[in-house]
């Protein structure tokens, strides 16, 4: 098992957010779904949910090469044709899996997705209930990964939960607008992650498909409807530079730059729940519903909030994430030497002064649990070994690098059990 030693040091510099990884993924597929023209996507950084992504659009037609000047840029020639047989293979990214099933079964006669890690295991259920309304062929694992299908989505009303996770109406955005009639999505219940729909129909919007939203509870796409290619230079990830504006906020000497002030990604709320520390006494409430990529590095800052109680709220759907994030954070952070406490849906945690260290604890497979124990690793009295610390590739390959170049200190252990 590959390990790394992280030694108590402060982080001190100047750190550019990473393109975000939400808005890479959208605008990969929308330029792969174009008919005519090559689009050209600035601003990209191949981690492997990403990587997995570009793979995708390609076995359903895409033309994508990858440019590697300062930053690396995507070409893409898109297709919006039928093909007939085809598999992908979405790693661990449920982005991907989620996205591209709809896509899958407007582009293929059939098509098989299969996946690595927690993705095999991630609820599908929402999909499941669409193909039985559109006696659309399914095959799976008792329900798990592979799952291949094969029919045509008939458009029209579709009743989706919102409570579950924001992919699938985001898949079906996608999909729908190339259908040959009108469709409506009715979200059944709540919408959490609204800010991932948000998204979504902005970058939408630039390759020509325009979804009428109406209040979060309907949303009606237009049929027939043409992607037109175009360039787009994705902006700084708020998910990921939450890392180190709390890195900052619990005494590190950091500045993350590159990210937009007026941006519509939903993590963008990390800035303001760290503003809400700055008034806060002795307790704090955060509801974790629309910022579930959060909650890992809030118990962080939460741990090391002296004299403040935080409850995170909302937060069971982080459960069933690369790891389940509740039980996975609680459990090292408790092994630094946190004040946490796993709850139903969330987490109560009561803020120290510093944490303890000398301790190895695991990233459960997970980037953002491997992240965040990195950044708690600052704030101890004594070093960590970090168990699966490449996990981060997943999303930020470059994690160590950049925690290394503002200071960081870390030694590669190569721990094989």
């Amino acid at each position: 098992m590959d390990s790394i030693n992280i030694k108590p040091a402060k982080l001190n510099g100047n750190i550019y957010a990473p393109p975000s990884k939400s808005m890479s993924h959208r605008a990969i597929i929308c330029a792969s779904l174009c008919d005519e023209g090559e689009s050209i996507i600035k601003n990209i950084i191949l981690s492997e949910d990403i990587k997995a992504t570009i793979d995708g659009m390609k076995q359903l037609g895409a033309e994508i090469k990858i440019i590697n000047d300062k930053t690396i840029s995507l070409y893409i020639k898109g297709n919006n044709r039928n093909i007939s047989k085809t598999s992908i293979n979405c790693r661990e990214s449920g982005s991907t899996l989620r996205f591209l099933i709809p896509i899958g079964l407007k582009l293929s006669d059939e098509c098989t997705f299969d996946g690595s890690g927690r993705l095999v295991d991630r609820p599908l259920d929402v999909y499941y209930n669409i193909f039985k309304q559109d006696n659309i062929h399914y095959e799976t694992n008792n329900g798990k990964l592979p799952l291949t299908v094969s029919g045509d989505l008939q458009g029209g009303r579709y009743e989706v939960t919102g409570s579950i996770s924001s992919q699938f109406i985001t898949g079906l955005f996608f999909a729908l607008p190339l259908l040959d009639r009108d469709s409506t999505i009715i979200i059944k219940d709540k919408l959490e992650s609204k800010g991932y729909i948000d998204l979504t129909l902005n970058i939408l919007k630039k390759f020509n498909i325009f979804i009428e939203n109406i209040d979060y509870k309907q949303f009606k796409i237009k049929g027939n409807s043409e992607y037109k290619s175009t360039s787009y230079d994705v902006e700084g990830d708020y998910s990921q530079g939450a890392f180190f504006l709390v890195a900052k906020e619990i005494g590190n000497n950091v500045e993350c730059l590159g990210l937009e002030k007026n941006s519509l990604q939903g993590d963008k709320e990390i800035a303001n729940i760290i503003s809400r520390y700055h008034e806060a006494s002795d307790e704090l409430v955060i509801d974790a519903s629309q910022i579930p990529d959060l909650v890992p590095v809030l118990a962080v800052l939460a741990s090391l909030k002296d004299g403040i109680t935080t409850k995170i709220i909302n937060a069971k759907r982080v459960r069933i994430k690369e790891s389940d994030r509740l039980k996975a954070i609680s459990t090292e952070l408790k092994a630094m030497g946190a004040d946490i406490e796993e709850l139903n849906d969330g987490l109560l945690i009561k803020g120290k002064k510093s944490l303890k260290g000398n301790v190895t604890v695991k990233s459960w497979n997970d980037h953002r649990i491997a992240m965040s124990l990195a950044i708690a690793a600052t704030r101890c009295e004594g070093c960590i070994i970090l168990q699966d610390y490449k996990a981060v590739n997943k999303s930020y390959p470059e994690f160590w690098a950049d925690y290394q170049m503002l200071g960081g200190k870390i030694d590669e252990l190569n721990v094989w059990e």
